[in-house]
């Protein structure tokens, strides 16, 4: 028998607060107890993690529709701050039983680890501070996707501008750039204010919990307990001993195809063979339709599974004044299905970002028959390996978008950007080391710290008299301001895909075979386990990083040009 009641509002707290008073109050005593306990408290947070996912989709669909906004806030305040409190007499609770050693490893072995954790950093004071927090997150997407410009004799949003940036016309794209640029300034003086709210309140949070800042915190509030700061920073220095070098040969390729002295942050998205853009689709519909036929013929599992998104409840894809910016796939946990988020406007990345929101859906799908929240929920770094790795599974079929010789043209271009992607990953993983641990810091020094790292990781692009657009180019990476501390998963889980991508040459059937194994896990067992059971090395060392990145050369040798 369920535990929650079909029609529990999951936003209201006199609702909520009954069945949470239950569960803190039952007994824990016999391995029979403490396991329905899980269970039920399992049940309910779906619920409440549902609501809350709905309440957040609304808003960042319409970030100018207040009364979604108002929703959304009132759980940020009421609601959360009250799980909260009641998680972690929870989480106590568990932990107090004295047949906790008794329950099986293997299902409940990680998240006990979690727990542990989680009572560890657990400080009453800090839930407001962390209230006021996705506050100033929901802040800084409400200012992000109210920015639009007027171009060639129309309204556009900052992402449908991101087209004007790969026409062959260098006045139309430096036009383009700047006007988005310009724009971005106006509003950079309320973002670095948000920026600075942050990073304080931050640093409160992790001295109240009795961390030196608010790195060392978030290790232990992400649970990264196989890895460290230290594997971070060897990850920057393979990025740039391996990638940065062959990124850095592109650029002078490119400025000698393009012919021009130097090479200026407009010239970085056109074709060096002054092709016109590619334009994999005109409308939304085409996209999902073409990105249906590629899942198809990778495998008829697949196709199905992201057909069944195309219910008309499941995707919101299209670019629009006052929705968020960016893309992301969440899960409604407790009718176990996904939802994709994204701002689509004709591009390849865009062709990308879907193929790439759909892994998180078939990992959400894989993992659902998971009876426990906590086992469904992945960490970070391997949810990541099943987005990146669809990026690449792909690659076979981008006939169904293009000829075969565009279809060419799209993979290099998807090679050459992981060869600067991982730079990038790099730059703002290193960024926010350093902002993090440099409390009280000015925003001149901030803009310096900024500045040496483009000079490390960037390209070798000419900013002269636009030195302003540049040392506010952190502003658009969203991660730094709503999910801090979350972008070296991204870099783990490239290597993670590049490997699924090799084995796919080798067997398609065993690539996938192991995709889907590992996904079906969840989040049931610790990171390097999931990786192994893909058959993946957990590793991102320079070794590692040039062995894939070598690879990825070879391929793009076989590439035309």
């Amino acid at each position: 028998m369920a535990f929650v009641p079909d029609a529990l509002d999951a936003t209201d707290w006199k609702s909520l607060e009954p069945l949470y008073e239950d569960l803190v109050q039952r007994s824990v005593d016999t391995v029979g107890d403490l396991e329905k306990l899980i269970q039920d408290e399992s049940e309910l947070r779906e619920w409440v993690s549902e609501a809350g996912s709905r309440l957040y989709v609304a808003m960042t669909c319409s970030t100018d529709d207040e009364n979604k906004k108002s929703a959304y806030l009132d759980f940020v305040e009421n609601i959360e701050p009250k799980l909260s409190e009641i998680g972690d007499q929870l989480n106590r609770h568990i932990m107090s039983s004295p047949v906790i050693n008794k329950l099986d490893s293997n299902t409940y072995g990680v998240m006990i680890r979690d727990i542990e954790a989680d009572i560890r950093i657990f400080r009453e004071e800090n839930i407001p501070l962390s209230t006021e927090l996705t506050k100033l997150g929901q802040k800084y997407e409400e200012i992000s996707g109210s920015m639009m410009v007027e171009f060639e004799g129309e309204e556009r949003t900052m992402q449908q501008m991101g087209r004007f940036l790969q026409v062959t016309n260098r006045d139309t794209r430096e036009k383009a750039f700047r006007v988005v640029w310009e724009r971005r300034l106006k509003d950079s003086e309320a973002i670095e204010d948000l920026y600075d709210q942050m990073l304080a309140i931050r640093h409160q949070i992790a001295l109240n919990a009795g961390f030196a800042n608010y790195r060392d915190y978030v290790f232990v509030a992400k649970h990264r307990f196989d890895y460290t700061p230290k594997d971070c920073e060897d990850f920057h220095r393979a990025a740039e001993v391996v990638c940065v070098p062959l990124s850095r040969t592109l650029d002078t390729q490119r400025k000698e195809l393009l012919a021009v002295n130097q090479l200026r942050p407009w010239d970085l998205g056109v074709d060096v063979h002054g092709r016109d853009p590619l334009r994999p689709f005109e409308k939304v519909d085409e996209m999902v339709e073409g990105t249906s036929r590629m899942f198809h013929r990778i495998s008829n599992e697949l196709g199905t599974m992201f057909d069944s998104l195309r219910d008309g409840h499941s995707l919101d894809l299209d670019s629009r004044k006052g929705k968020a910016p960016g893309g992301y796939q969440i899960s409604f946990d407790r009718i176990r299905r996904p939802f994709i988020f994204m701002n689509a406007t004709g591009l390849q990345r865009d062709l990308e970002t879907m193929v790439h929101e759909a892994g998180h859906a078939f990992h959400a799908m894989y993992s659902s028959k998971q009876d426990l929240i906590d086992n469904r929920d992945p960490p970070i770094e391997f949810a990541e390996v099943a987005s990146m790795s669809m990026e690449l599974l792909v690659h076979p079929h981008l006939d169904e978008f293009y000829s075969q010789h565009d279809a060419d043209r799209a993979r290099r271009v998807h090679l050459e950007g992981i060869v600067g992607l991982l730079p990038w990953i790099a730059t703002i993983d290193a960024f926010q080391h350093w902002t993090h641990t440099h409390p009280g810091h000015s925003r001149e020094e901030r803009a310096e710290a900024w500045r040496d790292l483009r000079k490390r990781f960037g390209a070798d692009v000419e900013w002269s008299g636009i030195e302003k657009m540049r040392d506010v180019g952190w502003h658009r990476q969203l991660h730094l301001f709503t999910y801090p501390f979350y972008y070296i998963e991204y870099g783990i889980a490239q290597l993670g895909a590049l490997q699924i991508w090799l084995q796919s040459m080798n067997s398609l059937d065993g690539a996938l075979q192991n995709y889907a194994q590992a996904m079906k896990l969840g989040g049931k067992l610790p990171l390097p386990s999931l990786f192994k059971a893909a058959e993946l090395t957990f590793s991102f060392g320079p070794e590692t990083v040039k062995e894939l990145i070598d690879a990825v050369q070879t391929r793009l040798s076989e590439l035309p040009a």
